[in-house]
């Protein structure tokens, strides 16, 4: 709550340091067929997204894509409408894909793995970032922060797979906490998340195929940073749009325990689109825009999740 606070506190502070009418009357210029155009954009990213999560479960002969699509949408929902940070998420997920038929065991152990394919994907696509950056001043001060910073994720990556590896992994002993409270038999649960893990790090394939569909997820989001951009007229060349959203989610990923972003993606904005000669108020409009997209975007999600949780509540339960 404390790091939220502190970013809505930097959040507003920029706004009002660039000027905050100069940003709404930006946000305001959109239109309905801008935000709409940007809106679609979003949600047709679940689908490459969703795909990923599901190339992983096949590897166990689960196939149910639209589970898996409609468990995406759920953790970014939560990730970007509620105050928790982006493990919160990862949990709420895992919960939407159980209530669509998938075990325990493969939800949780399918979402590590869909994650861990994620961040690859998103270190290479941050790499693809900082070769634009180079490109457009091959002397800037960013390149050794930037470098550094990248290879720490690389290390942040190994690590992060090596301790997957085995019954007793971190994962799994997260997993068996959570398990605990809700369920009977979390050593056999702790057991089964194990082996779990183990299979599905044994179809490596299918991690490929995962990693390029996440990789393609992230060149997706570059298109709508420059939707966004173009929406609030300022025409921004596409490779320019794409390092902004690159090296945004490199500086999201390492502050992920803030709720959904909370003036880090403001200060990100602004601090990037000034890289490359952009208005601060423009590229403040824009974060602000996305947060109205994931707002609209994701309540609605929400909100038919919580339904589906009441209405299983609500069921009788049969006797045993």
């Amino acid at each position: 709550m404390a790091l939220a606070l502190a970013g809505l506190a930097l959040g507003t502070a920029l706004i009002g340091w660039s000027g905050a009418g100069r940003v709404l009357a930006g946000v305001l210029r959109v239109g309905w067929r801008g935000f709409g155009l940007y809106y679609g954009w979003q949600c047709l990213m679940f689908l490459p997204l969703g795909m990923a999560w599901d190339q992983i479960a096949r590897g166990r002969g689960v196939r149910r894509l639209w589970v898996f699509v409609w468990g995406r949408m759920v953790r970014d929902a939560a990730s970007n409408c509620l105050p928790f940070s982006q493990l919160g998420g990862f949990v709420v997920g895992g919960r939407a894909v159980m209530l669509g038929g998938i075990g325990w065991a493969l939800a949780t152990g399918s979402t590590v793995l869909d994650v861990t394919a994620e961040f690859l994907a998103e270190v290479a696509f941050a790499g693809i970032g900082l070769g634009v950056v180079l490109l457009h001043d091959p002397a800037s001060r960013l390149r050794l922060p930037i470098e550094l910073g990248m290879a720490g994720a690389v290390a942040a990556a190994a690590i992060f797979i090596w301790m997957q590896r085995g019954a007793d992994s971190l994962f799994a002993r997260i997993g068996g906490r959570i398990a605990a409270g809700r369920f009977g038999g979390t050593k056999e649960r702790l057991d089964a998340l194990g082996r779990e893990l183990a299979a599905l790090h044994a179809q490596s394939g299918r991690l490929a195929l995962s990693f390029a569909l996440h990789l393609l997820g992230w060149m997706m989001s570059g298109v709508g940073t420059f939707i966004a951009y173009r929406a609030l007229g300022l025409p921004v060349p596409f490779e320019v749009a794409l390092a902004i959203e690159a090296l945004l989610s490199a500086i999201a990923a390492a502050t992920f325990l803030v709720p959904a972003g909370i003036g880090v993606q403001e200060a990100s904005y602004a601090g990037l689109g000034a890289i490359f000669g952009l208005p601060v108020e423009v590229s403040l409009a824009v974060s602000l825009l996305r947060r109205a997209r994931d707002l609209a975007v994701g309540v609605p999600i929400l909100l038919v999740w919580q339904g589906w949780e009441l209405r299983r509540l609500r069921a009788p339960r049969i006797p045993t």
